[in-house]
């Protein structure tokens, strides 16, 4: 006789806060309106004030405080982590459910963050002071497209929407993994581990001149709504394939 296969409830969004659509719907409202204004000359005077005071209060110290710190929204290290708690949890549940969280977050930002970098064909602010060595009226402007693409990534900020995407997918599976281990994430230090890291992320990047402040915003903005997407999916309803039936054990647990 034929093993009678597990049925599932028909698979629906899991909650959001803040909940509904509309959220999402400003936040690429927000995107699309800041990429356009820049594209029209909009904030080049913010941006380009923030980046003057930024050079003029950057001491030493202050520099290598700033380049440690940043290295908390290193896109490889970040995917490393959230991908050995993934195979920690699978092993633990006996699950392939929790692996398929940190491949949707790493295919999502490969498919958004780095395509919408080349497109916009933005500067750095510091590439006035090191190579390709433009005026500093040039590296202000998007879709600068005669420059090599290496010279023209800063937009959006690829350090700020991966550290709000990546420390969301950790958060994701560091609660269910203690749990399995009987210990407990209190829910401010979920809030910490996803708010924490990007807000220093975005300050260190701006204040180190490797990205305008509007970058920063905008990869806010990307970054958060990468986030609402990949936490709306019910991970634990999804269909998979028969040959993973043993396999198949929901993770997700409520912190």
């Amino acid at each position: 006789m034929r093993e009678t296969p597990t049925v599932r409830a028909k698979a629906r969004l899991a909650p959001v806060r803040p909940a509904g659509w509309w959220f999402d719907a400003l936040l690429l409202i927000g995107f699309v309106a800041l990429t356009g204004a820049l594209a029209a000359g909009w904030f080049f005077g913010i941006d380009r004030a923030v980046a003057d005071w930024a050079d003029a209060h950057r001491p030493t110290a202050a520099w290598w405080i700033a380049v440690i710190l940043n290295y908390l929204g290193q896109g490889t290290p970040l995917t490393l982590i959230a991908a050995g708690l993934a195979v920690l949890l699978a092993i633990r549940l006996r699950s392939v459910r929790p692996l398929l969280v940190p491949v949707a977050a790493f295919v999502l930002t490969y498919l958004t963050i780095g395509p919408l970098k080349v497109w916009t064909a933005r500067p750095a602010p510091s590439a006035s002071v090191k190579e390709p060595f433009l005026p500093p009226e040039q590296t202000l402007p998007l879709f600068q497209d005669d420059l090599p693409v290496r010279f023209a990534q800063s937009y959006p900020s690829g350090h700020v929407a991966n550290a709000i995407v990546w420390y969301g997918v950790i958060a994701l599976l560091l609660a269910p993994l203690l749990a399995n281990l009987g210990r407990t994430l209190p829910r401010r230090v979920v809030l910490a581990v996803r708010i924490v890291p990007p807000t220093v992320v975005l300050c260190t990047t701006t204040y180190l001149g490797w990205h305008w402040l509007s970058d920063s915003v905008a990869g806010l903005l990307l970054g958060l709504l990468l986030d609402r997407i990949l936490h709306r999916v019910p991970w634990d309803e999804l269909p998979l394939p028969a040959r993973f039936r043993r396999w198949d054990r929901s993770f997700i647990k409520p912190v």
